[in-house]
């Protein structure tokens, strides 16, 4: 306490040396005037010469050039006040001292020195005995990266800490962490396409080297690995091989079973290639991409679920209109909006509210 006290009370005492400095070393119009007259003299002096042709054409470029910067130089050291000074001085003066009460008088009334911070740490601490479902993925992030830091040799936490860095649009920060998992597990396929996969995000649906490095160290470990083979066949289409790009996309949809709902995807993408002779869009169906659809479902349905228990929360069932909104999924989000507007219908910011989130643009069908 003692210790901010002095260091408030010094700069405040440099602010206003600095200030009243500079209002002492100013000086009167007339003053100026003065200080500057020799050099237009001189300037004038330079132009009777030139003209009466006693200057050849070089001195009197030199000539002239001299004379401006001694009257630049003289005009950057002159501060002007007006003729009378001492009424500008005092009005300085005044509002320093004036700004420093002022300034103190307000920390005393609505500053806390005493109060502590919160240090990060314990904001991560509350999140971790939260509900997940009421957390945003950069809150997880957090969560997890404690989690990391607690078992380095376990590259499951890893994995779900690139999940919720993705979901929070930190794909960089994604790419990190599953560089780890895979230098802690270099056996795991589904970590090695889960890194080729962030490659590919990164780079908005290309299927670069990078990426087929890492769906090759996948398909090393495990031939069948689904996101491995879907992603490089839409490279070889991406390519122009389209042939090759379909033949590898229908045996992988052969090997489906017929109630995985990937199957019906991956079906419906091979027709478009094929009508259109190439892809239909620069980055691949948000069917097709696990990692962040996973994410973001399991939390909403999360959501979903806790509001069944207290139904009362209007900032989450807000949160789940909206989030159904992004996901797309208009059924629940309309059932869900309905729900929330019949129990809140005498609270009229709840409904805008959740009419605002349900015309959320449906963002996860492109990611």
């Amino acid at each position: 306490m003692i210790a901010f006290w002095i260091a408030a009370t010094g700069l405040s005492a440099v602010t206003a040396g600095l200030v009243l400095r500079g209002a002492a070393r100013a000086r009167p119009v007339d003053d100026a005037q003065t200080r500057l007259e020799p050099h237009r003299r001189r300037l004038a002096e330079v132009e009777r010469l030139a003209l009466d042709g006693l200057l050849a054409e070089g001195e009197l470029k030199a000539a002239r050039a001299e004379a401006a910067r001694g009257l630049l130089a003289a005009a950057d050291q002159t501060q002007v006040w007006e003729r009378d000074g001492a009424g500008p001085r005092k009005a300085v003066v005044v509002a320093v001292g004036a700004a420093c009460v002022a300034a103190i008088s307000l920390y005393v009334t609505l500053g806390r020195p005493e109060l502590p911070d919160q240090p990060f740490a314990k904001r991560v601490a509350a999140w971790k005995d939260a509900d997940a479902a009421t957390l945003q993925p950069e809150q997880i992030a957090a969560v997890l990266e404690g989690v990391v830091a607690e078992r380095p040799k376990d590259p499951e936490p890893l994995v779900f800490l690139a999940k919720a860095r993705a979901a929070a649009g930190d794909l960089t920060g994604a790419e990190a962490a599953l560089r780890k998992a895979v230098h802690v597990a270099p056996k795991r396929a589904d970590i090695w396409s889960l890194l080729g996969e962030t490659f590919v995000m990164e780079a908005k649906g290309q299927v670069g080297a990078d990426a087929k490095l890492a769906f090759g160290e996948a398909l090393k470990v495990d031939p069948a690995d689904l996101r491995a083979r879907y992603y490089l066949g839409r490279g070889k289409i991406a390519e122009g091989d389209v042939q090759g790009g379909l033949a590898d996309w229908r045996a992988l949809v052969a090997g489906l079973p017929a109630a995985d709902p990937g199957r019906a995807a991956l079906a419906q993408e091979i027709a478009q290639v094929e009508a259109k002779g190439g892809l239909p869009s620069a980055e691949p169906a948000a069917e097709a991409n696990p990692q962040v659809q996973g994410m973001i479902a399991g939390m909403v349905e999360g959501l979903a679920a806790r509001l069944a228990q207290a139904p009362d929360d209007a900032d989450g069932w807000v949160r789940l209109v909206r989030a159904y909104a992004v996901l797309g999924e208009t059924a629940k989000r309309d059932a869900a909006r309905a729900s929330a507007s019949a129990r809140f219908k005498d609270q009229p910011k709840v409904l805008s509210a959740l009419r605002q989130a349900a015309d959320t643009p449906a963002q996860a069908k492109t990611q």
